[in-house]
């Protein structure tokens, strides 16, 4: 048995024995969706059956059905992925007729019914079906949602190396567009940021959007899978649409490795996410692809599963690390976790020395177990009490740093795989915390 394989049956363990706990459940899921999918998906089905959050199990079922889609495994033509619970059918009122989009903006593939596109579900081709959400289950939306992000590096604590690495690579052409200009260089740009999950790539990314002054779509899995092929490319075609029409902006492309995966030299889904990957070359470099003053980043927490062709010069060919977080990013994130909640003599300092491996995450899991505890002892005994130190020593000790099974899934893919140099920046921390 693997450590990884160790680390699932430490968490299935816990799940067992807290099985109302959504966030253990959701950690098992994160794990299974890596190799192994039959299990993934009866744990998705038990997260909707215990009430979790529908967009929560939405976006887990599509990161599933990207990965059944890599590993070649076609769903029943006739029984297309649903994106609604497999629990008896509840009747649900008719959503309000949405306004027809301007002609020059094709709306996101969950909205466009099958029919549009000439044929039904059940008659797709492998090569035309992608297995994600069903478009025709999910509710209407409205095109790309735009906002302009408030937040910048400053108000990401701690996390020095990142923001200096950020700044010399990305941030100080695209602040210098004149003397960008001298140099025949386009305000334009794209980043890849990578690794393990729950360590704030998402705040980030805001953040990089709102140093630019720029307006900022984030585009997941979920919002871009439709059930057809043609429903997905149309989405990411209607993504890179809306962020020319919002220049200055930021494209956020979330779990990039669902959406650019490598393509298969063979198989039922290769012309498929062949398909799926030419139409994001196409937007990124593509000659109708005017992108001056669109941003794109993506994150991934598995970077070797990207297309090599989504990394060469001139797209995602900038690379940077985002690890756990320092000392006093550790500290901020256990303080605002216990703002306005009843505490006293809490040794902030003390628990981030004792949590150096912990993703932002885990932080906000281990102050949830502490004020859990706090809150039912408190209950038992009739007499509120105040929670302390020893409640998050508790809450630590009682628990795995996530981050662990990441850095012991890519230590294979450094010692056997091809690096093309975007590894360099984690063997660097690997070697300096003897990991």
């Amino acid at each position: 048995m693997t450590g990884s394989d160790d680390f699932v049956e430490i968490i299935r363990a816990a799940v067992e024995a807290d099985p109302g706990n959504v966030g253990l459940r959701v950690d098992l899921i994160e794990l299974l969706l890596q190799d192994r999918l039959d299990e993934a998906a009866a744990e998705i089905e038990q997260l909707s059956s215990i009430g979790a959050n529908a967009a929560t199990v939405l976006v887990l079922r599509a990161r599933l059905a990207a990965a059944r889609l890599r590993a070649g495994q076609v769903p029943d033509a006739a029984a297309p992925v649903s994106a609604e619970p497999s629990a008896p059918e509840r009747p649900a009122p008719a959503p309000p007729a949405a306004p027809a989009p301007p002609a020059a903006w094709p709306p996101p593939a969950a909205s466009v019914p099958p029919a549009a596109h000439g044929s039904t579900a059940s008659a797709a081709s492998p090569d035309e079906r992608v297995a994600g959400p069903s478009a025709t289950s999910q509710p209407e939306v409205p095109a790309w949602d735009v906002e302009r992000p408030s937040v910048t590096l400053a108000d990401v604590a701690g996390m020095d190396e990142v923001k200096r690495h950020l700044e010399a690579s990305f941030l100080a052409p695209m602040r210098n567009p004149e003397l960008a200009s001298m140099f025949g260089k386009r305000p334009r740009g794209a980043l890849l940021m990578y690794g393990p999950p729950g360590c704030g790539k998402t705040f980030i990314a805001r953040a990089i959007a709102g140093e630019l002054e720029a307006n900022f779509v984030h585009a997941t899995v979920a919002d871009l899978f439709g059930e057809l092929v043609s429903q997905t490319t149309g989405a990411i075609r209607a993504l890179f649409e809306t962020a020319r029409a919002s220049r200055p902006c930021v494209i956020f492309l979330d779990e990039f490795d669902a959406i650019g995966g490598r393509r298969t030299s063979g198989g039922s889904n290769s012309t498929a996410w062949r398909t799926i990957t030419s139409q994001l070359l196409e937007e990124f470099d593509g000659v109708d692809a005017a992108n001056d003053g669109v941003y794109v980043l993506a994150a991934t927490n598995r970077p070797w599963d990207v297309d090599p062709a989504l990394r060469r010069p001139g797209r995602l060919d900038r690379t940077v690390l985002i690890l756990p977080p320092d000392q006093e990013a550790r500290e901020t994130i256990l303080e605002r976790g216990l703002r306005d909640k009843p505490v006293t003599a809490v040794d902030v300092s003390d628990i981030a020395r004792r949590t150096s491996e912990y993703s932002g995450a885990d932080l906000s899991y281990l102050v949830e177990t502490a004020v859990e505890t706090a809150f039912m002892e408190s209950l038992r005994d009739g007499v509120p009490r105040m929670i302390t130190t020893a409640d998050l020593e508790r809450a630590a000790a009682a628990s795995v740093p996530s981050t662990r099974a990441w850095f012991e899934q890519i230590k294979p893919v450094l010692d056997y795989g091809v690096d093309d140099g975007t590894f360099a920046q984690l063997r660097a921390y690997l070697k300096k915390h003897r990991i």
